[in-house]
């Protein structure tokens, strides 16, 4: 189970990391591939740091408490993940359906589980990082 689970949570890195790469490289790129625009330098600013930031820290918090086995390390991605699925329920509610709305909200809860699972499943250790 603690395989299994390691390796679901590092594959769920691993791409959170390489959209974070996207939004570094080629932020307009990747910012449509999630229905977003950039106008300016200051729309390319924001999608190349704010949504590298998201992703950079949620896969890497994600492959570390794996790797450690260590659920204390999921609970910043795990927050991530609430807040965006959170958000984006919310504008489901408010303004309604897009096409194809279920899948990011798919794949946030699928993150959420994941992570619930293991900060349940790996308690925290009281000893040095």
């Amino acid at each position: 189970m603690h395989l299994i689970l390691s390796a679901i949570i590092v594959l769920l890195a691993i791409i959170d990391v390489i959209v974070g790469v996207g939004f570094f490289v080629n932020p307009a790129q990747a910012g449509s591939d999630f229905g977003l625009s950039t106008v300016g330098n200051a729309g390319t600013s924001a999608l190349r740091a704010d949504f590298t930031a998201f992703f950079f820290v949620a896969g890497l918090f994600m492959a570390w408490g794996a790797w450690r086995r260590r659920g204390e390390l999921l609970l910043a991605p795990l927050a991530l993940f609430v807040i965006a699925f959170t958000g984006r329920l919310i504008n489901l509610l408010v303004e309604g359906s897009y096409d194809d709305w279920w899948i990011p909200m798919t794949v946030e809860m699928v993150h959420i589980v994941v992570l619930a699972l293991a900060i349940r499943a790996w308690p925290a250790r009281r000893t040095g990082l």
